[in-house]
């Protein structure tokens, strides 16, 4: 058994295992195809075993690589967790919140209030498959959203800690019909078009979750449409569109338009919060208490009787990771 094993092949291996393609891999620690591949034969003849069966369509582990593949993942979670305990942690911590409303932006203030001596420096991605990269690629710290959604090669490097159940609701311009109701039905939107964020592939979980809503309810999804970045641009592109827009009882405003809450049944957006596996600041320790007491008093996780959510998102939401 060999006695030194050096983090960055280790790192090199659960990359190409993430990913079954070395190119993606290698874009994803910023090194040339060529150093990947170096570091990966480079650990097969330290460990003395063949670890992934390469060919010119396919990338899959051998045995030895899915045995290895755990054990590898400790290793790194741990080196991870004493380099971020050794490091200056006052550095702040980087926090998506998509947006200065909602969740998100709720939890940072009150960390913020909470923990004055700490610095949380907000960023503003538009949806978690886009943050969830950024934090992988250690470009960012923690963001929040609908975990399910993620790619599951993605997932396995990410911590994250169920927050809220979010009310989802529809936008809807003045003198829409549906604006003068104080709640909208799902039947009465059978029919409508509503924006989703398809097309931008930062929000793929959120237009996933959509296409599951709308499916059998007569719903149509927007056509796809460029990333919209910011929210002038997004304010000022939904307008000149006409579109009507999924989304969450606190939204941004939208000048000539209202927030009407879903109804019969009461669609769900499922939130969590999320960070690199092995991450240690004392801010995350502070967003994740903060969390815990807003969620308690509020009744964040609380599931109304006629609430609608996907399998796969109670599933997730019902457990850490």
């Amino acid at each position: 058994m060999p006695q030194d094993l050096e983090p960055r092949l280790l790192r090199a291996f659960l990359a190409v295992a993430a990913e079954l393609h070395f190119t993606r891999a290698a874009a994803r620690l910023y090194v040339a195809q060529q150093a990947l591949s170096r570091d990966i034969r480079r650990l097969e003849r330290t460990l003395g075993a063949e670890l992934f069966v390469r060919t010119t369509r396919q990338v899959r582990l051998t045995a030895e690589g899915e045995r290895l593949l755990p054990y590898a993942r400790r290793v790194m979670d741990a080196h991870d967790a004493l380099a971020s305990a050794l490091a200056d942690t006052e550095r702040p911590l980087l926090v998506d919140v998509g947006a200065p409303v909602g969740t998100a932006y709720r939890m940072l203030d009150e960390a913020r209030r909470a923990a004055p001596g700490l610095e949380f420096v907000a960023r503003y991605l538009s949806g978690l498959t886009g943050a969830a990269a950024e934090i992988v690629a250690g470009r960012l710290d923690v963001s929040s959203g609908r975990i399910a959604g993620i790619d599951p090669a993605l997932r396995s490097e990410l911590a994250h800690e169920p927050v809220r159940y979010e009310r989802m609701a529809v936008l809807l311009r003045d003198g829409h019909p549906l604006a003068e109701l104080p709640e909208v039905p799902l039947d009465a939107l059978a029919g409508e078009t509503l924006y989703a964020g398809a097309g931008n592939a930062a929000t793929a979980e959120w237009t996933d979750l959509a296409g599951r809503l709308f499916a059998g309810r007569g719903i149509r999804m927007a056509a796809p449409f460029p990333e919209i970045a910011g929210q002038e641009e997004f304010v000022r592109v939904v307008r000149k569109q006409g579109w009507s827009v999924l989304a969450s009882t606190e939204f941004i405003p939208v000048p000539g338009m209202v927030v009407r809450p879903l109804v019969d049944p009461v669609p769900l957006s499922p939130v969590s919060l999320v960070w690199r596996r092995g991450l240690s600041h004392p801010g995350l320790g502070v967003l994740r208490s903060v969390m815990a007491e807003l969620a308690a008093s509020e009744g964040w996780l609380d599931v109304p009787p006629d609430g609608w959510l996907p399998d796969e998102d109670r599933a997730a939401m019902a457990r850490n990771t």
